[in-house]
Parts: structure tokens; sequence; C-alpha cells
């Protein structure tokens, strides 16, 4: 990557004429003199490189005496915390557009440090310089031969098609090295710090127009701006692909009021909206680097289902392999019957041939065996796996022989020293995704399906919210008229507005009202405390089943009024299903989001939910059932109901379209919603106003 080739607001950042080291040192183990060395590839490579201590008079005395004998873009800031601020000014009174700031001792360390991070924002604002970090190691641009960053041997990182977006500088040099010893180079890898300016989307549209990267892989912490950052992956993605990794799968955050505050945790939303915005996701450092390493040689057209052809030369180790891909729901489809065939003529006849493809040893046939797998109609990509046993067969030959263009191919060579690095490199530069193992190579080709599914899933039109797709008297231009907290009689009159279906219910006053209504449904009915205040009506014994005579209701009457019921509600019960919970809220990173998933009480307990950004389209909502653990319940389990895809999501698609629509609801939620013989019927439901005094409804 030349400075040529970087154009933008981050140029004088990536790719800088000329840098400053402020507070740069001859002691040996000061950072300072650290980074200087660090840096001395960059000015090899003909960079300007500027050393800047006011005490030294070997040195420049400040960046403005180093501006005046050449360009200075970027200032490389070692200084401690306090001393930040004025040096990040006069950098930008010196002309330098950028700065990486190393130093700690800023917000996460507390009151003052956060004064000092202030400051800096400040300067920022005042200037328009700008910075990464603080509390950064910085990053690495090896296309330009610049390690700036205080670990030397990243310099020894060659350059290659990732790009590294960490929120942690040693995350990030540790993504670096593992993707290095993987066989991958790096187009860029950045280690954000507090991100006092620059943060992820700033450094993901960077890399949207960046030619020298192929695949992103991009580690977060936390979100400030959720909307900004998926515009960002979302805008990436559908140029290049992205493997995410979110820290904090043990983190529950602050329960909100409801259920569906409670489940939609940080971790799993912020989770669930890079996916929904194209990004692969992956549970730890490893499977990032085999998922962003694949998709960075390799990727599937769009397609909503791939079959994955199965190829091993050594039994065990392709057990291990398809038990992974099974576990990641990847289809391995039987093998038809002229494939089978074909296979036949070039396998011993005790070997496994359907799919699996187990050819006992690697021989000189495993090309033929390649390319007869990856002719079958159900394969898509080849996921295969391999000892390095040279004297048997040339595997990169038999690759070359047997892949095709349209049929990616994964390919675990097992084995150790340089003659097996140079054969996974050789594989790789012909386009071939190399893992080490075998879970390796499940978690490459499950990167490969996800990438290609998410590109087969449109977000909603410009302007769609609850009208699309969605039947019935509500029009997203009207208001939601909100005089205060919703009942739950209230609640479902709204739903029946959406085209929810609910039971027949009589909200009632007094005992005699309450006596009427029972005489008008029959029974069995549900009496219920009508309280828009109450939650969680169970918990304070304000719900009672199956009341199906006189004396049944005046108990369960007396038991209200024990509770401090003033009105109730006398229900028709519904008939027996599966309970799920749907529901929408306002998150306050990432705006309006639904769930849905398993519910009634247990909600919270099991947290089989799936989580999408509001508004969204029927398409995206009706990729929701598949991802539960509990979705055999929801398909006709030991003779239950059969779960309508499209009803659900003309549900979630009208509820979240509600929330994105009227800014003066904060939350949603039926629960349970339940799946019954005749379809979903809406139990319970609670509505929930934004406490916001500037909020106005959307007209």
């Amino acid at each position: 990557m030349t400075a040529t080739a970087i154009s933008g607001e981050l140029k004088a950042l990536f790719a800088p004429r000329g840098i400053a080291v402020v507070g740069a040192s001859r002691h040996p183990h000061k950072l300072g003199a650290t980074l200087a060395r660090s840096l001395s590839g960059f000015a090899a490579a003909g960079g300007r490189l500027a050393l800047v201590n006011g005490r030294d008079d070997t040195m420049y005395a400040s960046v403005a005496q180093a501006a005046a004998d050449g360009p200075v873009d970027l200032a490389m800031i070692c200084v401690p915390a306090p001393a930040c601020a004025d040096a990040l000014a006069a950098a930008a009174a010196a002309g330098a557009r950028a700065a990486v700031i190393h130093a700690g001792g800023f917000a996460e360390t507390g009151e003052a440090g956060a004064a000092c991070q202030q400051r800096l924002a400040d300067v920022v604002a005042e200037t328009g310089i700008r910075v990464l970090g603080p509390n950064t190691s910085g990053f690495l641009a090896p296309h330009a031969g610049l390690t700036a960053t205080f670990v030397p041997g990243a310099a020894q990182v060659r350059p290659g098609r990732v790009a590294v977006v960490a929120a942690s500088g040693g995350v990030n040099h540790a993504l670096a090295f593992l993707l290095a010893e993987a066989g991958h180079g790096i187009s860029l890898a950045v280690g954000l710090g507090n991100a006092v300016d620059v943060g992820a989307p700033d450094v993901l549209d960077h890399l949207a127009d960046d030619p020298a990267t192929g695949a992103v892989a991009l580690h977060i912490e936390s979100v400030t701006d959720g909307p900004r950052l998926v515009a960002a992956v979302r805008r990436l993605a559908a140029r290049r692909p992205v493997a995410a990794l979110v820290v904090g799968r043990n983190d529950v955050g602050a329960f909100a009021a409801s259920h569906t505050g409670a489940l939609a945790t940080s971790w799993r939303l912020t989770r669930a909206a890079l996916a929904q915005a194209g990004a692969v996701l992956v549970d730890d450092e490893r499977e990032l680097v085999d998922a962003v390493g694949a998709l960075s040689v390799t990727r599937l057209s769009p397609r909503a289902s791939a079959g994955v052809g199965v190829v091993t030369a050594q039994a065990g180790p392709g057990l291990l392999l398809l038990d992974d891909l099974r576990g990641r729901r990847a289809r391995v489809p039987e093998l038809s019957a002229a494939t089978r065939d074909t296979l036949a003529e070039l396998l011993p006849p005790l070997t496994y041939q359907r799919n699996p493809v187990d050819t006992g040893r690697p021989g000189p046939g495993l090309g033929r065996i390649f390319a007869a797998v990856a002719a079958d109609p159900g394969v898509d990509v080849i996921a295969a796996y391999t000892l390095h046993e040279p004297d048997a067969v040339d595997i990169v030959a038999a690759v070359r022989q047997g892949r095709t263009s349209e049929v990616p191919m994964v390919l675990g060579l097992a084995g150790t020293g340089e003659e097996v690095a140079r054969r996974r490199q050789a594989l790789l530069a012909a386009g071939v995704a190399v893992a080490a193992e075998p879970r390796g190579v499940a978690a490459a080709t499950a990167a490969l399906l996800a990438d290609a599914r998410a590109r087969t899933v449109q977000p909603p039109s410009p302007g769609g919210g609850v009208s699309e797709g969605v039947a019935g008297p509500y029009d997203e231009r009207q208001a939601v008229e909100l005089l205060g907290p919703y009942d739950e009689h209230q609640a479902k009159e709204l739903l029946g507005r959406l085209g929810v279906v609910t039971m027949p219910r009589r909200a009632c006053r007094d005992r005699g009202a309450a006596r009427a209504a029972f005489g008008e449904l029959g029974g069995p009915v549900a009496v219920k405390l009508l309280d828009a205040a109450v939650l969680h009506k169970t918990e304070l014994g304000g719900v009672h089943l199956n009341i199906t005579g006189p004396d049944e209701l005046e108990a369960a009457l007396d038991r209200l009024d024990a509770a401090g019921a003033r009105r109730c509600l006398i229900e028709k019960m519904a008939p027996p299903g599966v309970d799920l919970i749907v529901g929408a809220r306002r998150d306050p990173v990432f705006g309006p989001v639904v769930l849905a998933g398993l519910g009634g009480t247990v909600a919270e307990a099991l947290a089989d939910v799936a989580i999408r950004l509001a508004p969204l389209s029927l398409a995206q909502a009706a990729s929701m059932p598949a991802e539960l653990a509990g979705r055999a319940l929801l398909a006709g389990w030991r003779g239950g109901p059969v779960l309508d895809v499209d009803e659900l999501s003309r549900i979630v698609v009208a509820l979240g379209g509600l929330l994105a629509a009227n800014p003066l609801l904060d939350e949603i939620e039926i629960n349970p919603l339940r799946l019954t013989a005749d379809g979903l019927v809406a139990l319970d439901a609670v509505i929930i106003p934004r406490e916001a005094d500037d909020a106005q409804p959307h007209l």
C-alpha cells in the first residue's frame, strides 16, 4: 500500500509522508525509543521520520521545528496522559493532520483520566486533527513499510489481504501474529484503544475503498453508536467480507423492566446487529483467523443454502470435521448416484463414498476425487482434510486438478515444518482456503456459508416499516396516541390493529361487570389483574387460569382484591400450544430492535431468542426461527402445532415498524404468543411509553 493508493480523510494517518515521534528518547527501554526503532523501516523506505524532544539537543525541540524542515502528517505522541492534550494541540498547530496517542491513564482509569480524555476530544473538535487512541499500541501498514507501534516484532508481519480492526491494541497484535502464522499477510491492522476520535466505523469506511484489502477481521468490546457501526459494516460487507468477534458473552447487563429488555443483552444484540449488517460471526480469536483467512482468498456466490461436500483422507479427523460442520448447521447432502458411480471407479470398495467421502489414504487419484465431488449437483463448497504425505500425493497438484472456480475449497493440511508451510502458502496463492485441523476447516467452511447467506437477505426498502408485508388497518403514517401507560386490554386493542389475533375478553371495573363478562364469554376463562403499572402480574398473584364456574370466579376475584386490584380482565382461555415471546424495544445504543423466541415464564431462563434491528424486512424476520435452539418445538413436535413462519414474520415486522415509526413508544412485548393448531394468538401484551420529554410521534 503506497501513499498514493490511499485516499480520504485517514490518508494522513495510514499513509503519511512524514512522521514526528513526540517524546522520542535515546534510552533504549523507553517508549519513545522503542517506537523510533519500530519506525526505522518507514524511514528506510523513504518516509520522513523526525524525533521530537525539547530536552534533547540532538532532536527537534518541537513538531513545528520539525515541520519547518519537511512534511509532518502524523504525530506519534509518547508523553504522559496529562501532557497529551497540549502535545496534540501543538502538533495540529504545526500542520500535522493525524496523531496516535499511545499513553494510558485516560477514561479507563477514572474521573481524572476521563478529564484528560475530554481535553483530547476538545482539541480534536477545535482543530479537526484525526486521532487514533489514546491507550493504543498503534497500527501496522506493511505495504507501506509502516510499523506504527511500540511492538517492533510486528515489522515481521508481511503484507497481505487481511485487515484487522480491533478494540484492543493487544488483540490487534495477537490477531496479526496468528494470521501471519497461518500464512496470511496484513493490509492494515489497527488497535483502536479508547477511540476518542477514530473508531471502528471510520476504519471500516476507509477499508471499504482499500483495494489491498480482501477481508476484514473485526474485534468489538463495546459500542457507543450502534447505527453508525451497522451502517459501516453494511457498506463494507457489500464489497468485501467481514468476520466479527464480539467480547462479552457472559455479560448479561442491566435487566430492563420487561423480558424483552432482559433478553436483549449488549453481547447478544451486538452480534445480531453485525450479522444483520452482513458480518460473519465467530466465537473466538482462532475461529476469527480461520474465517477471515478463508474469506480473503475465496467467496461463495450469494445463496440461502449451500451443500458441503466433505472429502477426507483419514477417517478419524473426517468424523471430527463432519461433526463440527453439522454442529454449525451446515448441510452435508448425500451425493448423487452418478457421483457415487464415478467415485466407485476411483476408490477401493470398502471406503465410504456417500458424503463424506473417505479415501482411506491420500493417493494419486485424489485430484479426480475432488473433481467428482465438485461436479455433484448438490455440492457448492468442498471441505477436505488430509495429512501431509508427500510420498503418497502432491497435494497442491491434486487440488489444482480437482478444484473448479464455481466450487470453492477449504483444505485442512495437517503437518509441521517448512515444507508444510510452503504447501499451505501455495494453496492460498491458488485461491484455496487452508486450515491446520478439522475444527479450522469447519470454521472456515461455516464462514463461507454464512457470508453467502448474508448476501441473500435484503434490508427493508427506504421508508419501509410496519406497512411492509403487513395486512390490516394500521398504517405507519398514523401516530400511536399515548396518553399514558397501556394496560393489557389497551395493548391488545393495538395488536388487533396490527392484525395480531387475541382471545375474546372484557375489561371490568367491578365484580358485577366481571360476572356479566363471565356469563357472556363462558368458561373456561382467565381472570387477570388489569393495571398498566404492573408488568409481571403472575408474580403478584394477579393471574388465575381455567376458571370454569361462578364459585371459582368469586375466589379468583377475592384474590385479586387481596392483591390490590381495582380492575380486572376476563378473557377466554386459549387452546394449548407452544409459547413464544415477540418483543420490540428501543435500545440506547442500536435504536429499535425486535426479538422472537421461546416465551412464557421461562423466557429469561432459557434466553433462546433471535434478535434483529428494526425496521426489518419479512425475509429478515423469516430467518429468525431457524436460529432458535428449540426450533424443533415449532415444527410439529410430538404431534404439536406447526409454525407458519410467514405469520410470525408479519407480527415481528409489525412490532418493529410500529416502534421505529413512533418515538413515543419505548417497548412493546407479546409474552406469551402462543402457537396453536389454528395459528398464533397473543395471550399477554405490554406496552411501555418512552420517558423522553422531547419525543414526538412520527406523522
